[in-house]
């Protein structure tokens, strides 16, 4: 399984980057309980899940950052 592009974070629309989001934060919550009861199948998932949410939270701020600019 290959990395997420962040192109394809940049698609969604803002409510579903902010659903993502969530989706992504409560799979890595899933991951890490079983990783602390030793069930965890594929550990590789905490990378891409991480470099996911940080695709997601950085167009976020990104698209944030260009609202406040086009608002002054």
């Amino acid at each position: 399984m290959a990395l997420p592009k962040i192109a394809d974070a940049r698609e969604k629309t803002d409510q579903q980057i902010a659903d993502r989001v969530l989706e992504v934060k409560k799979e890595l919550f899933q991951l890490r309980f079983q990783q602390g009861t030793r069930r965890l199948d594929k550990p590789h998932q905490f990378k891409h899940l991480k470099h996911e949410l940080a695709q997601l939270m950085t167009v976020e701020r990104e698209r944030q950052i260009k609202a406040a600019t086009q608002a002054e």
